[in-house]
């Protein structure tokens, strides 16, 4: 039975359960899901270095892969080190916080009584019965943050499996070139090769501009003199890949800390446009000429695919989503029924640069068209 020929309403109904079973597969099946795809997404980064160590340094398989590993996990238990160690100075001043937000949240007060004549007492008996539910849904929020043993075992898991992917990933690619039809097999070489390519320039882009905005909002924090300049300036570059939600989030958590740590409300201020300030950068020239225009996802996409995979996966469904909608358009892109779901996904501004760049562009050229004429139009001496 041909399912092109079958009724449009049949073929949605059939779509619809496929993605409903694949939902319920990747809930209930996330502690073996989330550790595999970890493991696919850092081999795929990881295959440059292995190649590079098996082909140039004639270094055996196995240790190749095995060196590659640990040369991840020590960046990632880096990574780890410096959140665990800005996350422990946080907790060491929750005194010195409790005593600024009380001093904010007296000038508060006495701002509400002088402008609504509403009394504090009353003040804080709205408080108390707005928070009443917080409290509840914090203690649920509280069973789902991993345990430190929990996160250890992710890890080891990752590792295992990244080492796995590596040592056996010509197997592995002649298992996914048999599962299709021979008449296939040269577009299956085409989209694995050109996935695996475009997947690695546009996570290392990613990554470069991560640690770029990082950098920028840790060194205007720094000069702001913020406390946990750097924490902050890291934190908000990470939820930056977030489009249009990520800055104001990043913005917002680090006004946030910031009012706790300091009495100026000045560098709250100072904060939001030095961040807006570089994300505008960012945006026009970072962007465009780092991460590239190949893989371009729109930013409606990205917030529902982070939206997704937040309520089925949590924390590690928000750092999957972008680099899974980018390995499925990539996919969407090169087969010829998905390439409807590829357009949708994609960006129709990739490729092009911002206004303000176009324009400092042509004001460039301009100014070298105008200097190359001056000089040949100049009489030369002759002797």
């Amino acid at each position: 039975m041909n399912f092109k020929l079958l009724p449009f309403y049949i073929q949605f109904t059939f779509k619809l359960l496929m993605l409903y079973l694949l939902v319920v597969f990747i809930t209930y099946g996330q502690n073996v899901f989330v550790p595999l795809a970890f493991a696919i997404l850092l081999s795929i980064l990881l295959l440059p270095v292995t190649n590079f160590l098996e082909k140039k340094l004639y270094f055996p398989k196995a240790i190749a892969n095995l060196v590659s590993i640990i040369f991840a996990l020590s960046i990632i238990g880096g990574l780890i080190y410096f959140f665990s160690h800005q996350i422990a100075s946080f907790l060491r001043d929750i005194p010195s916080i409790r005593r600024h937000l009380h001093a904010h949240y007296d000038t508060l007060q006495g701002w509400i009584q002088r402008k609504f004549h509403v009394s504090a007492r009353e003040q804080t008996t709205m408080i108390e019965t707005a928070t009443a539910d917080v409290k509840k849904s914090s203690e649920v929020i509280g069973q789902t943050v991993f345990t430190i043993t929990r996160t250890m075992i992710y890890i080891i898991m990752v590792a295992i499996y990244s080492f796995l992917i590596l040592h056996y990933r010509h197997m592995i690619k002649q298992f996914l070139v048999a599962v299709f039809h021979k008449a296939h097999e040269p577009q299956i070489h085409e989209v694995l090769q050109e996935s695996k390519g475009i997947v690695q320039k546009y996570m290392l882009g990613l990554i470069t501009e991560m640690a770029i905005i990082a950098v920028a909002n840790s060194a205007v924090l720094l000069i702001i003199g913020v406390k946990y300049a750097v924490f902050l300036g890291v934190f908000a570059a990470i939820l930056n890949i977030i489009p249009y939600v990520g800055i104001l989030t990043g913005i917002l958590f680090a006004s946030l800390v910031t009012l706790t740590t300091s009495t100026h409300l000045s560098d709250i201020v100072w904060i939001i446009i030095s961040f807006e300030i570089i994300h505008f950068i960012d945006s026009n020239f970072l962007m465009p000429r780092i991460v590239g225009s190949r893989v371009r996802i729109n930013a409606l996409v990205t917030i529902i695919g982070v939206v997704i995979g937040g309520t089925l996966l949590g924390l590690s469904g928000i750092f999957l989503a972008l680099p899974t909608i980018a390995i499925l358009k990539i996919i969407f892109d090169r087969i010829e029924d998905l390439k409807p779901w590829g357009t949708l996904m994609g960006d129709d501004t990739a490729g092009k640069k911002g206004e303000l760049a176009r324009r400092i562009e042509r004001l460039a050229s301009r100014k070298k068209k105008a200097i190359v004429t001056t000089v040949s139009d100049t009489p030369s001496d002759t002797i």
